[in-house]
């Protein structure tokens, strides 16, 4: 099975809100995208740059699929689905969205 990072990048559409936005991602959105099929791991990151980087807030997706295009498609339709239910907030602003074959893997 192939490993894929998807990598994406997020604002808060109100920086006085960003409290809240952090507590939606974490303990609604995080748990929700778990379930999405292939994705075995969400991991966030904070940018401590203001000049750099596509967005403030990075999440990567470790996804395990032979089928990377269906899985990215069942993902967003899953996507869908909780927006269409109300698991979404008004805050999150995407910014950016990519995704990385992995080609190997080495520990100290």
């Amino acid at each position: 099975m192939a490993r894929w990072i998807v990598m994406g990048f997020t604002d808060c559409a109100d920086p006085a809100r960003d409290a809240e936005y952090n507590e939606w991602y974490d303990n609604i959105h995080v748990p929700d995208v778990l379930k999405a099929p292939g994705v075995m791991r969400a991991t966030r990151y904070h940018n401590i740059d203001p000049e750099g980087g596509p967005g403030k807030y990075l999440s990567l997706l470790e996804i395990e699929s032979d089928n990377i295009d269906q899985t990215i498609a069942d993902l967003r339709a899953h996507l869908g689905r909780l927006q269409a239910a109300g698991r979404f907030t008004d805050l999150l602003v995407d910014v950016s969205f990519v995704v990385y074959r992995e080609l190997g893997s080495q520990s100290r």
